[in-house]
Order: C-alpha cells, then sequence, then structure tokens
C-alpha cells in the first residue's frame, strides 16, 4: 500500500490536578480512533498526547496532600498515563510539561519572543479565576462568576508580563478567512470571532509572581511562565521544535499539525493564542483545530465536586476496553454533547455489540463448523440476494472514509457497523439452516457462509480503529489477518478453503442491568 504522506495528531494535555474521568478520557480515545484510521488509510502516523503540569492549582492540591508539586504531578501523570495506556490508545509520545527539554524551549521561546518586543512587563490588576487558571474583566463574568466553570473569581494584583496579542489579530482574522477549515465545527469559529476577534483583542498575562510552581523565566526571577505559553508550546517542542533554529527530522518530517484534538472548552486557547504564538515566532501554523463536544452524565458536565464522575478503568471492569472505547464514540455527536449512562451502556452493548456484531461472528463460525468442519469454500453458486450485499461490503469503505476524514467518528462507525446489520439481514434472507437440510443446496450453502466470513472480514477492518482488540479477535477466529485498506472495495479475498477456528469465543455476552449496578456497588472508585 502506497504511503499517503504524514499525520500528526495531538490531543490536549490533561491537567494534573486529579484522575481523569470518562468525560476526558473521550478525548484520547477518539483521538485513537481517528489515528488508528489514517494508519489503516496509509498514512505515516505521529500522535502525540501527555499532561499538563503546572499551575497554581497543582501547587495548592500538592501542599493539601503535604508533598512537593512535583511528587504530585509524578502520581497524576502516572495515573493518566495508565488509564491511557489501558484503553489501547497507540500514542508515539507522551509529554510532560515537568520535561527537562520542554522546559529548556520554554525559557528560551518566552526569550525569544521578549526579545522580538511581542512580550513586554507590566502588571495584571483584575479578576482570577484558580481552578481555569483565567484572568476576566467584570463583563465577561456571568453571574459574577467564572464563565468557564462558574465558580468565584478573586481580585488579583501583580506584576507580569504580557503578550501583544492585538498586533496579530487582523493576520489572525484573514488566516480565517484564507483557511475556513481550520477551526471545526464551523460554530465554534463563529463564537470566536464574534466573542473574542471583533471586540478586540486584549494583551494576555503570559507570567505569573502569585505562585511558584512553573517554568522559571530565566532573565526575571520571581517569574514563571504563564500556563499556555507553557502549555501549548508541547506540540512543537516534544517533536523537536528549538528556538534557535537546530530543529530536529521529526519537527521537519511532521510540523505543521494536521490536527490539533481538543474540547470545546479550550477551543478559544487553540484558535486564538496559539495561532498567534505561532505567528510570532514565524513558524506555519495548524492545519485544523477541533473542538469536540463533551461527554456529560445525566444533564451535566462530569466534575467531581458535582459528584457525577465515570471513570474509564470502572466501565473497563464490567464491560471491557472495547465495549467502553465503541460506546463513547458511537454516542458523541459531531457537535453536541453526548450523554453517557448505565442503562444506556447496558443497552448499546446487548444491541450492537452482543446481538449485532457478537451473535454474528459466533454464528458464522459455528455453522460452518457444523456444515463442513470449519473449512469455508466460495462454491460460487450465487443468487440475486449476494449482489446487495456484495454491493454494501464494498461500498462501505468509502462512506466510512468520507464521514472519518471529516471527523464525524460516530457516523464513521455507524456506516461500519450497518455492514453488519446487513450481514445479519442476509442469514434471514438466506436461510443456512434451511439450506442445510437439502444436499442439493450444499454448495450455495457453502457460498453463503462464505459470503457472511466475507463480509465479515471487511466490516471488522473497517471497525477495527474503535475496536482493536475485537477486531484482533475475529481475524483469530476466522484464521485470517485485518485487510489492507486498498483492498476493502473488493469482495471475495478470503482464502477459499481456508478453515476457522473450531472454539469460537464468544465477543460479547448479553448483561442485565441489575447485574450491571450490582457491580457499580463494589467499586472502589
Amino acid at each position: 500500500m502506497a504511503n499517503k504522506g504524514k499525520y500528526y495528531l495531538t490531543t490536549a494535555i490533561t491537567y494534573t490536578s486529579g484522575k481523569p474521568h470518562i468525560g476526558n478520557t473521550y478525548e484520547i480515545i477518539l483521538a485513537d480512533a481517528i489515528v488508528r484510521f489514517k494508519r489503516l488509510e496509509g498514512y505515516d502516523t505521529y500522535f502525540q498526547t501527555g499532561t499538563d503540569e503546572h499551575g497554581q492549582k497543582v501547587e495548592i492540591k500538592a501542599g493539601e496532600k503535604g508533598v512537593s508539586p512535583k511528587e504530585f504531578v509524578d502520581e497524576v501523570a502516572s495515573e493518566v498515563k495508565r488509564i491511557w495506556d489501558l484503553m489501547d490508545t497507540s500514542y508515539d509520545n507522551f509529554i510532560r510539561t515537568t520535561d527537562e527539554d520542554h522546559e529548556t524551549q520554554v525559557k528560551k521561546i518566552f526569550k525569544k519572543l521578549y526579545d522580538r518586543g511581542d512580550i513586554y512587563k507590566g502588571a495584571y490588576e483584575g479578576l482570577y479565576c484558580t481552578p481555569c487558571e483565567s484572568f476576566w474583566t467584570p463583563s465577561q463574568l456571568v453571574d459574577g462568576k467564572c464563565p468557564d466553570c462558574g465558580r468565584e473569581v478573586k481580585e488579583a494584583h501583580e506584576e507580569a508580563y504580557f503578550f501583544k496579542m492585538e498586533k496579530y489579530a487582523d493576520r489572525l482574522i484573514k488566516y480565517y478567512e484564507d483557511h475556513p477549515g481550520f477551526i471545526q465545527p464551523i460554530s465554534r469559529k463563529n463564537e470566536m470571532v464574534n466573542n473574542f476577534l471583533k471586540p478586540g483583542l486584549k494583551d494576555l498575562c503570559v507570567s505569573r509572581t502569585s505562585f511558584k510552581w512553573g517554568i522559571p523565566v530565566d532573565f526575571d526571577p520571581g517569574h514563571i511562565v504563564y500556563v499556555w505559553l507553557d502549555a501549548l508550546t508541547n506540540y512543537i517542542t516534544k517533536i523537536g521544535y528549538d528556538a534557535d533554529g537546530n530543529h530536529s527530522e521529526l519537527y521537519k518530517k511532521y510540523w505543521p499539525c494536521d490536527l490539533h484534538l481538543i474540547g470545546k472548552d479550550i477551543v478559544r486557547f487553540h484558535t486564538i493564542y496559539w495561532p498567534i504564538f505561532l505567528m510570532a515566532l514565524d513558524i506555519p501554523l495548524p492545519k485544523k483545530v477541533f473542538g469536540h463536544p463533551w461527554l456529560l452524565q445525566g444533564e451535566g458536565k462530569m466534575s467531581k465536586s458535582s459528584g457525577n464522575v465515570m471513570y474509564a478503568d470502572d466501565l473497563a471492569e464490567i464491560f471491557g476496553v472495547d465495549a467502553v472505547r465503541y460506546f463513547v464514540l458511537h454516542e458523541m455527536p459531531y457537535e453536541n454533547d453526548g450523554v453517557i449512562s448505565w442503562e444506556l451502556m447496558v443497552e448499546r452493548f446487548n444491541s450492537d455489540l452482543a446481538n449485532t456484531l457478537g451473535n454474528l461472528v459466533n454464528r458464522t463460525i459455528s455453522m460452518s463448523n457444523k456444515y463442513f468442519g470449519g473449512t469455508v469454500t466460495n462454491k460460487n453458486v450465487t443468487e440475486a440476494v449476494d449482489e446487495d450485499l456484495i454491493s454494501v461490503a464494498t461500498s462501505a469503505v468509502e462512506k466510512v472514509t468520507e464521514k472519518m476524514d471529516d471527523y464525524h467518528v460516530a457516523d464513521g462507525i455507524s456506516e461500519a457497523m450497518n455492514l453488519f446489520h446487513r450481514l445479519n439481514k442476509y442469514v434471514d434472507e438466506t436461510t443456512p439452516w434451511a439450506l442445510a437440510k437439502d444436499e442439493a443446496k450444499k454448495d450455495r450453502l457453502s457460498t453463503v457462509l462464505y459470503n457472511l466470513t466475507e463480509g465479515i472480514c471487511i466490516g471488522a477492518t473497517l471497525i477495527s480503529p474503535a475496536m482493536p482488540r475485537t477486531a484482533d479477535k475475529i481475524f483469530s477466529q476466522l484464521n485470517t489477518k485485518m485487510r489492507d485498506y486498498d483492498d476493502l472495495g473488493r469482495f471475495g479475498l478470503y482464502p477459499s478453503g481456508n478453515k476457522v477456528t473450531d472454539d469460537p469465543e464468544i465477543l460479547f455476552a448479553r448483561m442485565k442491568l441489575e447485574d450491571v449496578l450490582e457491580k457499580i456497588k463494589g467499586l472502589d472508585s
């Protein structure tokens, strides 16, 4: 398969204030599904994620626990990485903002921007939200509280360095106009222009003196680099950007980034502050920023303070990793928030995974064993009903690709599942158990089972970015390997005469809600 070029994707780096819940984990699963599909297509991918470890909130939490900030973030970063690994996310690099090479480049970037006149020294006086680590003007508050998290803000006054944002505002607006797909979904772009750019950008505070846990401004002791100039630059520092120009081959190969995948709540930082920083450094801008919606439990955003938190490892213990991946990917719309609940998970698990997918694979293998000793042979005894099945199977890759390449991942997964639905319908149409009763129709039965097996191979390949373990199990049971992307539009590649396993594993056993709710009580979260 031909190499289709490079593809560099990043997630937002997870703030190390505590264990990530399923809403946080959704982003890394979404990123992984996108990257896995790009790899399947033939792209040379690089996938970066990690942790954001500086700031006042960390300093406060570490103090409450009686440990140093570094000890605190070491523990949380380890937990984040454990959960990312548990969920089978195939990242290439896990960056921590306490990494020495990152800190070195942040210091150099800060000095470079200062020397160029984009950063100047001043004083900040205004309103500050500690949990969000954001400064606000009175007009930006909602009911007197932080517009992002709804918490109390406090008066703040301190010496600080500022970045001249307005200097680049017109250039950024022009970039938006020239690159209409830069911000996705489009509603997020309209919000940035109308709420922030048109009213006029205020200079951005880029250093702090009221706390110590951060990267020092090395030419002005007492100042630390404020969160966004530290956190955002990870996207370039950790692939080898050097402020002195001695860039790594990795940076030269993969920058500009193809996709920054982030939550909708931090679109402003990634589509206004980050592009302006890059413009000031004479670095090409990323190709696309996608601000995905939130995964809600019930009606509200998940947060520990509201007590409505679900964790990925707890969910995986009950449903399995692939079922959790499938659920969060399938249930999240492109633009609007999605909802997760135990009831919804059980319903989707039983209908889609146990019935539609798992039962299809098990029935197909079991019938091959029962009627032909496990040997799957294409006897080419065709009927009209086969034509529609083959058409659905061979057109599935185009439909899935169209959705995935546009980051409509839930729709892409639905298109893959449509093939499994069609295969189940084909079983009902062809009634293999009835064919088995007539010796004269044995070759037709063999062809039907071959078509089912071939269709499953195509479907399992298409669903593999969402459920890699399940796809591997299917291919193992069918005694074959994942199909090459370029072959997914062809039908009939499963080796005729191949033998499937004689002991098929149940991929997804149906669950009862009451049993799941009972298990939840025993979880030690």
